[in-house]
């Protein structure tokens, strides 16, 4: 008598429960582990947390729905970055939620399951799940835009009129790319049957309407501002281009590593054994279906990278997150309706292991780069050390809370997330804090940070010509969370107290 593991038979029997067993353990392993090693936020979230501090209706860091979002989950958190990090992989459980809801309706639960288990491999899903942005934001909206977009082209569903609506007026809200997303999602129900006839119902009306109201404010601040015109690349550097347009390709396919190791190690000639595997079956797939996938597969991430290369932009169009989010449903797809699982012990062990390496890279980057190179993580910066001090410095000094703080980007964001919450104005780029200027800095009075070269703190040119007759005070020293290599950071400061109490 032949045994079945048990995880096999939950895959045939229960795939809702082990959907949820996965994405709930990977999602509390990146909830868990920057709370546990990061000292500050990685990437741009600080810097995000004070766009979303000023709510305003658009900035030109692009639509505000992610700002908002970060801002209300700091403070519905205490004002505290778990918020923050939750916010992140509630988007992560939704966006394979919804993953798994189109991979149902097109090949099936248990090979929906297999589609999830190897997406969730891609590290663009991992360590880079956790700073939340637009691009965060825009991956569960994507997955919801895809699922109603079959529902409706597919499976012949009115009522889908509505969320794809609501999704696509949100994802305009969230990325600049949205227009160039909705626009080939629109090219792709034109260029299927089923889509045509939806198209010519009275139900676009409603939904076009939903997706007005959605995008009304943003729409009118756009009017108002003016919208970000985009010119044409310039017709030079062919080679140059061409070599970022590869280069961005190439890190979507190393990301996928693990997808590709454990499609290769299910492959006949690697079962050394020849023992029977076990299979995970399924009916069959419609062909509109395989040809909706394989379209939303390929053609984003190759046109994303072309496009990103034209521009010489450093990230794919839309994400490398919505690029690669139907890989793993693609290679189900691909893969026949018997997907033998040869090699399955070894095979649970290395998908494991892609799950797991990312999570032990993080930790690597934080403990160990500090001791073999000479410069440490952004996330090793003790970013409530640096906030409380420099806050409760000028709240002693001016009896008033700390308002606004300039200086240093990174270092400036981090104060702006203290306890008194104040303005960032980013005085080497302006005009992405219109919020904030150099002359209400000096009228409002606040707090000027840099990073200090010499025992007396000396500011930097550029920031003394900003500021000018800045008196600066002794650098302060903190300790990094692993200072290996490298000394204590030391900052060098400045207050500037509020005219009205000189």
């Amino acid at each position: 008598m032949r045994f079945t593991s048990l995880n096999v038979e939950l895959i045939r029997a229960r795939p809702r429960l082990v959907i949820w067993v996965v994405l709930l353990v990977q999602a509390a392993i990146w909830l868990v582990l920057p709370l546990l090693i990061y000292g500050s936020p990685p990437a741009d979230v600080a810097t995000a947390l004070a766009i979303g501090r000023e709510y305003r209706l658009g900035t030109p860091d692009g639509p505000p729905l992610a700002f908002w979002l970060a801002d209300i989950a700091f403070r519905a958190a205490g004002n505290h970055i778990a918020g923050v990090y939750l916010l992140a992989q509630i988007c992560f459980l939704l966006t394979f939620w919804w993953l798994y809801q189109l991979g149902r309706a097109i090949v099936g639960g248990p090979h929906a399951v297999l589609a999830v288990l190897l997406t969730v491999t891609v590290t663009t899903f991992s360590s880079p799940g956790v700073a939340f942005g637009p691009d965060i934001l825009a991956r569960p909206l994507w997955a919801l835009l895809l699922l109603q977009t079959w529902r409706l082209i597919g499976q012949g569903r009115r009522q889908a009129w509505v969320m794809l609506a609501v999704a696509a007026g949100l994802l305009v809200l969230t990325t600049s790319a949205a227009p160039a997303l909705l626009a080939f999602v629109a090219a792709v129900i034109l260029a299927m049957p089923g889509g045509r006839r939806r198209l010519a119902s009275v139900d676009l009306l409603y939904a076009l309407l939903i997706v007005a109201v959605i995008v009304l404010p943003y729409g009118l601040w756009l009017l108002r501002n003016g919208a970000p015109a985009l010119a044409l690349p310039a017709l030079n550097r062919f080679d140059a281009k061409g070599l970022l347009a590869l280069w961005l390709l190439g890190g979507l396919l190393f990301s996928m590593t693990g997808v590709i190791v454990l499609t290769m190690m299910t492959s006949r000639r690697l079962n050394r054994f020849g023992e029977k595997p076990p299979v995970i079956a399924r009916a069959g797939v419609d062909p509109v279906g395989r040809r909706f996938v394989m379209i939303f597969a390929l053609v984003p991430a190759l046109i994303g990278c072309v496009v990103a290369g034209l521009y010489g932009w450093d990230n794919v169009v839309g994400g490398a997150g919505i690029a690669l989010l139907p890989a793993g449903l693609a290679v189900i797809v691909l893969s026949g309706d018997l997907i033998a699982l040869r090699q399955y012990r070894l095979l649970r062990k290395v998908w494991a292991l892609a799950v797991i390496a990312p999570a032990v890279l993080a930790a690597a980057i934080v403990f160990v780069q500090p001791w073999i190179r000479d410069e440490a993580s952004a996330t090793t910066l003790p970013a409530t050390a640096i906030a409380r001090f420099f806050g409760e410095n000028y709240e002693r000094r001016t009896g008033k809370p700390l308002q606004a703080v300039a200086g240093d980007p990174q270092l400036a964001a981090l104060v702006a997330i203290g306890r008194s919450r104040p303005h960032l104005l980013l005085d080497d780029e302006p005009a992405r804090t219109p919020w904030l200027t150099p002359s209400d800095l000096i009228e409002r009075g606040g707090v000027v940070l840099w990073r200090a070269t010499d025992a007396l703190g000396t500011p930097p040119a550029a920031i003394a010509r900003r500021f000018p007759g800045l008196v600066a005070e002794v650098p302060r020293g903190f300790d990094r969370l692993v200072n290996g290599r490298q000394p204590p950071l030391r900052i060098g400061w400045a207050i500037i107290r509020p005219k009205a109490s000189q």
